[in-house]
């Protein structure tokens, strides 16, 4: 395998991909100034991680000079410290960060550590979160590229405004030719499932099988020919976002799709920190009987909410997904300086 660094040396066009990346960062950042959110540097090493079940953190040893220690982590999102600054007052802030990810799927669209932009609205909600989403990647695509009008791997794909909206539900009906209504039961999504194939275990929960179907017949379609928002989750997906008032079987949170590639994930930020204490509780309690890692709750960030965050909307974006849509790169090792597979071989 010809390194990285070889390969910047030796071929331009590689070389002018990691300008261009350099490129896009900064007009990541110019959307933001230009909207008058402050950018905000949280820790990467902290003392408590996410709880979210599905997701593992690099744990390491905090050692002072004199010997004591502590477990410290490397994040996986800087969420959690975010909304303490929320708490804080500060009302639109956003951030360009580093984080990690223990046993995710080592592949061409997978990196362990990885480029991450967040960003929150105060006083705000998802909707704007959208506004938010399809604005930003339009302005860096038109400064970047000079054009809305791009490919990805032969492709076509319009980036102008509006995207597409669809539903979960919508996109189960319209991809999956699925009624929601009809597989919201355990039993009726397994007889689905077995009716077209799929091998699983009878104490496979509803959710764990809905994602896999979801991913295997739904996401591969989603921003075709233009970016899908896809929004309100099931309720049991809610993660940290709200729960929808108009159907209380769905989340207000959405994934925003190009090309079958997930850009982001965005929430109508839960607010209140009973409800967030009981879902993280519930989380804790699901890593434990998966045999993960286990940690406490995070009770400073419980208590900032006690204190009061404003309503807010917020996102979560890969960094290094856009610059793949946008630079057409079919691989994450062509727009990252040095890709996870130089270093480890595993």
């Amino acid at each position: 395998m010809i390194p990285n660094w070889r390969r910047i040396r030796n071929n331009p066009d590689v070389k002018k991909r990691l300008e261009q990346r350099c490129h896009l960062v900064r007009y990541i950042r110019e959307y933001f100034w230009e909207q008058d959110f402050f950018e905000t540097e949280t820790p990467t090493l902290v003392d408590v991680p996410s709880m979210e079940p599905f997701l593992d953190p690099f744990k390491t040893r905090l050692i002072a000079e004199n010997g004591s220690s502590s477990d410290a982590y490397l994040i996986t999102s800087p969420e959690y410290a975010m909304k303490k600054l929320l708490v804080g007052g500060m009302e639109n802030i956003f951030q360009v960060t580093r984080s990690y990810r223990n046993r995710e799927t080592l592949s061409r669209q997978h990196n362990p550590e990885f480029t991450i932009l967040e960003w929150y609205r105060a006083h705000s909600t998802y909707e704007q979160i959208m506004r938010d989403t399809e604005w930003l990647v339009a302005s860096v695509a038109q400064k970047l590229l000079g054009t809305l009008q791009i490919s990805y791997q032969g492709a076509p794909m319009d980036l102008s405004l509006p995207w597409k909206r669809t539903s979960y539900a919508e996109a189960l009906e319209k991809y999956a030719q699925l009624k929601y209504d009809d597989i919201e039961s355990p039993d009726a999504l397994k007889a689905v499932m077995r009716s077209r194939g799929y091998r699983f275990e009878d104490t496979e929960d509803w959710d764990s099988l809905i994602t896999r179907l979801f991913v295997q017949e739904v996401e591969p379609k989603l921003g075709r020919g233009k970016p899908e928002i896809l929004f309100d989750y099931p309720a049991s997906q809610a993660s940290l976002s709200t729960i929808s008032p108009a159907d209380h079987r769905f989340a207000q949170r959405f994934e925003a799709f190009s090309c079958g590639l997930e850009l982001c994930n965005a929430f109508n930020e839960l607010t209140d920190a009973e409800e967030q204490y009981q879902r993280l509780s519930e989380e804790h309690e699901l890593r434990v009987a998966m045999g993960k890692d286990d940690f406490a709750v995070d009770m400073s960030f419980i208590e900032a909410l006690r204190t009061g965050m404003p309503p807010s909307g917020g996102s979560a974006l890969g960094v290094d997904r856009l610059a793949m849509l946008l630079l057409d790169s079919p691989a994450m090792g062509d727009i990252v300086w040095l890709p996870w597979y130089e270093m480890f071989h595993l």
